[in-house]
């Protein structure tokens, strides 16, 4: 499973834009490319896309990313797309029909003071998007097979949150398999941009210009990628100090057998 997540990463004017290409199993990053804004990334993905192998793999964007071109490319490639939408696409979902066949699943998380419950809705039966309602120009994605919700409730400091995410997808997944599919997106924030700011203090970094950020966001990843392997009890922080104090350990570091 490949997540694809962009990044700020600073400059001289305007921040530079990392867009990651996340495998959650191997906990690799399989390639990035930088943007000159936010608003790029959508046409960053797709050449990040095309120096991929997807065949066999389920590839999972935010909603900026849910373009019928992306979704194209993931199916040409080989793989399948699960798609965010935006907080406007929901009421394409407002009325469908009755009959349709759904599953449902629900899973709870309680730890830190904080309680959270997911609801998550599958449909393969979507005969009922393709009614007399479409409008020309609508964006129609390549191969949807099903469209999926996760309905969620939080519990935290006396305050509730109620929200919902829609998602689109090209594979016909069942609402355990969706729910894992969605939950291991956010993996591509917790176990690589936590560990950016956390270990390596991205957001204190003061390159500014020229190739700088680009070519140390590449440096970065490599070292997190040697830091995580080793065996031993030391955190990742640790084992980056480690490394700069002892020629010895870098040693290890860099001649470890990969996993």
């Amino acid at each position: 499973m490949a997540a694809f997540r962009a990044r700020a990463c600073r400059a001289l004017c305007e921040p530079l834009h990392m867009v990651s290409a996340w495998a959650a199993w191997q906990r690799l990053v399989l390639g990035q490319g930088a943007t000159d804004g936010k608003s790029n990334e959508i046409m960053a993905i797709p050449r990040l896309l095309e120096r991929l192998e997807l065949a066999g793999t389920l590839v999972t964007i935010d909603a900026l990313g849910t373009q019928t071109v992306i979704a194209e490319t993931i199916v040409k490639r080989g793989g399948d797309y699960l798609l965010a939408l935006k907080a406007n696409w929901p009421a394409t979902f407002a009325d469908p029909a009755e009959d349709r066949r759904e599953e449902l699943l629900k899973a709870i998380d309680n730890d830190h003071g904080r309680l959270e419950i997911r609801r998550h809705r599958v449909c393969h039966d979507i005969g009922w998007l393709l009614s007399g309602r479409r409008y020309p120009g609508e964006p129609r994605f390549p191969h949807l097979a099903m469209i999926g919700m996760v309905k969620t409730k939080v519990e935290r400091n006396g305050k509730t949150e109620h929200v919902r995410r829609y998602y689109l997808s090209s594979g016909k997944f069942d609402a355990k398999a969706f729910a894992h599919a969605v939950r291991t997106h956010w993996h591509v924030e917790s176990r690589l941009h936590w560990v950016f700011d956390v270990v390596f203090h991205d957001d204190l970094a003061r390159l500014r210009t020229g190739y700088g950020p680009q070519n140390m966001a590449v440096v970065k990843q490599m070292a997190m990628s040697l830091v995580k392997n080793p065996k031993d009890k030391h955190s990742r922080k640790v084992r980056r100090k480690l490394a700069n104090l002892n020629p010895d350990y870098l040693k290890t570091l860099i001649r470890q057998s990969p996993h």
